[in-house]
């Protein structure tokens, strides 16, 4: 173990156990996630997520996708990078071991700030290479190669307009290109094989084989990322995140993607695969269940629904929410606002998220006094409009809030994951393309602890004036005085977010003005929409 990893280990570790009885593993980090198909009259299958720890020989070791998000500082941001693993034994020596650390192994010291430490931000050219191939017992080719060659074009309606988009300008794809058929050395049924009655795709030898196949005529290390197609169904999914493997004579990670002919001939899905391969996680909604795929505002939540298409492409790709696109340092300081509990009454205009170059803000960070019991206390809030090449198919003209689950690295700094679009009504529809999801002109918003409020004024061109905070109030029975905060609450390890909300939990307390309103509306809100 280097010096460096020793160092992080030490103050990142300060209540683990003994360096003696720890194990401390070297390599590349890999994650990928699994994305169903959308099957019509059938209940969409779960999603599936794989964290691997790729050693220098080749060896893999799964771990456990929840340890290694709490033993990250930011999970996502670290897949195909190499990583410093502590493993601590179970206590009386029986069971697995636990993830007690995951740093990356590739800084020479450690800052004070996480977001030094771990860089989530992605600008500049990002090249991708589309490698076809096809099964030795599958002849069906069902694009041409120049079908794929143009999926990356600049023009609207194609990847690399759609990227540079929702990315401000801040990557493009040039010298994207593609390559194939290739025909693989062995027939489908090598590759995927049942297991519990279930499909089960080797991804690893796939890639293997189909990046050997493309060796003499693609520069792997030229390229950033790597979109795969195959002329067959794989075990249900599209995966997207990471493969590491031998590219050009080295074991190397790269960005990639694996789709069967229904995700390539869609850009939505394909541009979901690439999301992850970017680090971007899935979005959800608010209604608690288990499918992350039931939020239309978002490509990595719900790619299908509320979406444009064209003849060529198929469906097309919307947005991704602010809290992502902050993360990947697309949206710019300045187009954005955090406000603490105790903040001023006051009026402020909020543009489109999809607005390129706006000059005013995208996106309003809430933060309230208490967590829910989910352990959430941070709200995004953004305006969406029906515009646009990607847009435009939305469910409507509002603004959206997203609950933000938020957690904590070493230093204290939250790090954000899954975005829940919030749903006022009760109980929460099944998917977020609802009334209950759109804030529009007239309607407020009060957090569940009652601590922050935003009301929705009226329409500009190219979003909304909302308000946020409390006004004034100089008679009749006033509200209780609220000490300013500047600072976000602290949120114990005890209370921090889970990764779905039950049931149970999406009950606001007794006696909050939570959800919604129209001015004029609910009683129980009267005094608090003044």
């Amino acid at each position: 173990m280097n010096r460096f990893v020793a160092s992080c280990l030490g103050l990142m570790l300060m209540t683990a156990l003994p360096a003696a009885s720890a194990e401390t593993v070297q390599g590349q980090l890999e994650l990928r996630w699994g994305d169903p198909a959308v099957v019509q009259g059938k209940a969409r299958l779960p999603s599936r997520f794989l964290a691997t720890l790729v050693g220098d020989d080749g060896s893999r070791r799964a771990l456990d996708p929840a340890q290694a998000r709490r033993a990250a500082v930011d999970l996502y941001a670290l897949g195909n990078r190499r990583v410093a693993v502590e493993f601590s034994p179970a206590k009386g020596g029986a069971g697995a071991a636990t993830i007690t650390a995951i740093v990356p192994a590739d800084r020479a010291w450690l800052p004070a700030s996480s977001k030094a430490l771990v860089e989530a931000k992605i600008t500049g050219n990002t090249r991708w290479v589309t490698v076809a191939c096809k099964f030795s017992d599958i002849a069906t080719e069902q694009n041409p190669v120049t079908f794929f060659n143009d999926q990356y074009g600049n023009t609207a309606g194609r990847l690399g307009h759609y990227w540079s988009e929702v990315s401000y300008g801040k990557i493009n794809l040039t010298g994207s290109s593609a390559y194939g058929w290739f025909t693989l050395p062995q027939p489908r049924s090598f590759y995927i094989t049942t297991v519990d009655g279930k499909d089960k795709a080797n991804l690893n030898q796939l890639f293997r084989d189909c990046a050997a196949l493309a060796d003499p005529v693609v520069d792997f290390n030229a390229v950033q990322g790597v979109n795969m197609m195959f002329n067959g169904d794989l075990d249900g999914s599209a995966w997207g995140g990471g493969a590491c493997g031998l590219l050009e004579g080295v074991e190397q990670c790269i960005r990639n993607t694996w789709n069967p002919p229904w995700s390539f001939a869609n850009l939505a899905p394909l541009a979901h695969e690439m999301g992850h391969g970017y680090g971007l996680p899935h979005s959800d909604n608010s209604d608690g269940d288990d499918d992350t795929y039931d939020n239309p505002w978002d490509v990595m939540s719900d790619a299908w629904s509320n979406a444009a298409s064209t003849v060529t492409y198929g469906r097309l790709p919307k947005h991704i929410n602010t809290v992502q696109r902050e993360r990947l340092g697309w949206l710019e300081p300045a187009r954005q606002l955090s406000v603490g509990v105790g903040g001023a009454h006051r009026e402020l205009v909020l543009d489109r998220a999809s607005l390129a170059g706006s000059g005013n803000l995208q996106a309003i960070t809430l933060y309230t006094r208490n967590p829910d019991s989910r352990g959430i206390y941070t709200y995004r809030v953004e305006a969406r409009r029906r515009i646009g090449t990607y847009e435009s198919q939305l469910a409507g003209d509002a603004v959206i809030i997203h609950a933000v689950a938020t957690s904590f690295n070493h230093a204290g700094d939250p790090v954000p994951g899954t975005a829940y679009s919030v749903d006022a009504d009760q109980p929460p529809a099944d998917r977020s393309n609802n009334e209950g999801s759109m804030f529009k002109v007239g309607e407020s918003w009060v957090s569940p602890d009652g601590s922050q409020r935003i009301r929705v004024v009226r329409e500009t061109a190219e979003g909304f004036v909302v308000t946020i905070g409390w006004p004034r109030e100089t008679g009749g029975n006033m509200r209780p005085r609220v000490r300013p905060s500047a600072a976000a609450p602290a949120v114990s390890s005890a209370s921090r977010p889970a990764s779905t909300p039950s049931a149970s939990q999406r009950t606001p307390a007794a006696g909050n003005c939570t959800g919604k309103a129209r001015l004029g509306g609910a009683a129980a809100c009267a005094s608090q929409e003044r």
